[in-house]
């Protein structure tokens, strides 16, 4: 008997199967176990009870899974007799049938356990039909087991004890009947085994994840999802990685997920320049000066606004006379600054004297000035005459004055010619005391006569 035992539950430990769940919501078990018989007599007025011989159970379930907490189990028994027993030829060598309808209580429901625990117990009753040879009987039956979830948690070994409630078949033909007057066997077992589950489980969007516990149940065919059926978002900022360009940076939504470091609506690695908000057309770089060239390559960068420019970013000069064309009245024609770019046309106009220290030829900074100024005015006038007269006050001999007032006429002259004018237009001459501006009665009318005065003549 004890071989015959062991060699039942190892065929049974060879079976992977998997148990109804709320995936898969039908099961069917399989499973066998010792049971024990209590007889109940009454002999002679006198009741008595002994626990009878170890006896070998086979049991066929199936199950249907109805909540979270509840399953209905459909459950059928054989009872053998032992082998002395079922050798005598005096009795069957089954010892009952007995077909149970159970409702099992499951405490792990994720209340009082969780479902996804590694010992998952359970409790059951029911109405229960037992047959004993001839005699049947309506009864119950009742108990508690355990499931071990195996490999993924959709394979079950089951591990159960029960009671059930036996016949009262009356005298049995092998008894004396002296005496005997009431006779019932009642039974514990204990059964082992195996369930697994019929259907396959509900996944929509086809991830791997059913339905039943899967919070993103319309996930695209072929995205990576995590535990929960979503899809996966390595960095974590709210964009799944299949709709991120940048899955492993923190990122915006409006920018698929890439960041903008800058905040000017232009992702990082589109952006030229990532470090300063600019404009979409220039690829995320500025354009401080409005010119159409972004300031990367703008080499004059403070350009005035509205002024048209070549393709580095400088103000164009058509005509190369030093002024930019947005600020140039004559932008075609060269012309000096003072004249607002246009060419100055050869007109006579009256030329301030240049003035010198007493008993000196050399040119102060302001006389320097003025000559420069005579010199832009007259620009690029080419028929025109130019004497330059130089004066002295009174003071000194006449002689002496008169070779002063030509030094002072000469110093003028050759300044003008490191200025640009041509000497063939240029003469000079010295009147030394005798054309004095003012009268030289005083200090202040004396330092306006050291003087030098051009004379232009327009032609």
């Amino acid at each position: 008997m004890r071989k015959l035992t062991l060699l039942f539950f190892a065929n049974l430990l060879t079976l992977m199967v998997m148990a109804q769940t709320a995936d898969n919501k039908w099961a069917l078990g399989l499973g066998a176990g010792p049971y024990f018989s209590h007889r109940q007599e009454l002999l002679g007025g006198v009741e008595q009870s002994a626990w009878k011989s170890l006896f070998l159970t086979s049991e066929l379930s199936l199950g249907r899974y109805l909540t979270p907490s509840f399953d209905a189990v459909l459950k059928g028994n054989i009872g053998f007799r032992n082998l002395e027993l079922a050798s005598s030829g005096d009795k069957a060598k089954t010892d009952f049938t007995n077909v149970a309808l159970n409702l099992k209580y499951k405490l792990a429901n994720d209340i009082l356990f969780s479902s996804d625990a590694k010992i998952q117990p359970y409790l059951f009753a029911g109405p229960s039909m037992l047959t004993d040879n001839d005699d049947v009987k309506l009864d119950f039956n009742g108990g508690l087991g355990f499931k071990f979830p195996v490999g993924s948690g959709k394979n079950n070994f089951y591990l159960e004890g029960k009671y059930l409630d036996g016949l009262k078949p009356g005298l049995e033909p092998n008894y004396s009947p002296d005496g005997i007057t009431d006779i019932k066997d009642n039974h514990v077992a204990i059964t082992a085994g195996m369930e697994f589950g019929l259907g396959k489980a509900k996944d929509s969007d086809g991830d791997g994840v059913p339905d039943r516990k899967d919070k993103c149940p319309n996930t695209p065919a072929g995205v990576a999802v995590d535990a929960d059926g979503c899809p996966l978002d390595r960095d974590g900022d709210g964009v799944p990685d299949y709709k991120d360009d940048c899955p492993d940076t923190p990122g915006l939504a409006s920018l698929n997920g890439c960041p903008d470091k800058d905040g000017d609506g232009i992702a990082d690695h589109l952006d030229d320049c990532p470090d300063v908000p600019g404009l979409k057309k220039f690829n995320g770089c500025p354009d401080t000066d409005g010119d159409g060239v972004p300031d990367p390559k703008d080499e004059c960068p403070d350009t005035p606004k509205g002024c048209a420019v070549d393709a580095k970013g400088c103000p164009l000069d058509s005509d190369g006379d030093g002024v930019i064309d947005c600020e140039d009245q004559c932008p075609n024609q060269p012309g000096p600054k003072e004249n607002k770019g246009c060419p100055i046309t050869c007109v006579d106009f009256d030329v301030d004297p240049v003035y010198f220290d007493f008993d000196r030829a050399t040119l102060r900074p302001e006389g320097q000035a003025a000559l420069d100024a005579f010199m832009a005015k007259l620009g690029d006038c080419k028929n025109y005459e130019v004497v330059v007269n130089g004066h002295t006050c009174s003071i000194g001999s006449t002689r002496y004055n008169q070779g002063l007032s030509e030094r002072r006429a000469q110093e003028v002259v050759k300044y003008l010619i490191t200025k640009g004018m041509n000497n063939a237009y240029i003469g000079s001459k010295g009147y030394g005391e005798t054309q004095p501006a003012v009268p030289n009665t005083n200090k202040a009318n004396r330092e306006k006569n050291r003087r030098a005065e051009i004379d232009l003549t327009i032609k």
